[in-house]
């Protein structure tokens, strides 16, 4: 008996992205995304590389619904991205995105295990406070639970942000330059956790970075240039 192919985690077909910068009569269009076509299994980990302003932290925006572009298709963690609104899209992130950011974007007035909780209470998860408790100890953090981000180095602050995206147990997580303000040794610490908590909980990793290195440590390689998808391919 053949075993079902399980949908793709991500499902993009024509893909687009313009910003009309000429008052909304379209002379001053500028093409972000362009027909970009992507499939990305369940449990793959894609690194997606390319210079300043090919459009690598755009598409990641879109495929994350942190801003909405014109499909012919864009299915993501089994919700049609395509027919959403800006608030369907922030609805459907809650429990199935998680969102690892260059700059951490902890709030401030909350200690870690607020910064941890908070997101899935308000998505009206149970025991948000014991799976974040539970989540931070994974990381390292376990007795540092009460520390506000100013009292935490920027790896601990970095931590707590994969504590935050992992803790929903989303199929979907997105990293964009996570080590970007860690020095290397930090950077390369962060790195290893991120990948073993994806590992760990099965999630799909999609992450952005410059470091050709770190993007062979995924199983997929997706190159883009000037809005388009220049090169796919396994990791050597």
């Amino acid at each position: 008996m053949t075993t079902p192919t399980p949908d793709p985690v991500i499902n993009a077909r024509g893909l687009s992205l313009t910003l009309d910068s000429g008052g909304g009569n379209g002379t001053g269009a500028v093409h972000i995304l362009r027909s970009i076509d992507l499939t990305v299994p369940q449990g793959q980990t894609l690194a997606l590389l390319g210079p300043s302003g090919s459009g690598k932290s755009s598409l990641m925006a879109v495929l994350s619904g942190l801003e909405r572009a014109t499909s012919d298709t864009l299915t993501v963690a089994g919700q049609d991205f395509a027919m959403m609104d800006e608030d369907a899209l922030a609805n459907a992130r809650r429990g199935r995105i998680g969102i690892v950011l260059q700059a951490f974007h902890l709030l401030p007035t909350m200690t870690a295990l607020e910064n941890v909780a908070t997101p899935m209470e308000l998505a009206g998860m149970p025991d948000a406070l014991e799976r974040a408790q539970a989540e931070l100890a994974a990381v390292g953090l376990g007795q540092r639970l009460m520390h506000y981000p100013a009292q935490l180095s920027g790896g601990e602050q970095q931590r707590v942000a994969i504590a935050r995206a992992t803790a929903p147990r989303p199929a979907l997580i997105f990293a964009d330059e996570p080590t970007g303000n860690l020095d290397a040794a930090t950077g390369e610490t962060i790195i290893e956790l991120l990948f073993a908590r994806r590992a760990e909980t099965g999630a799909t990793l999609l992450m952005i970075t410059h470091d050709a290195a770190l993007a062979q440590r995924c199983e997929r390689i997706v190159t883009l240039s000037d809005g388009q998808i220049f090169s796919d391919s396994a990791a050597p």
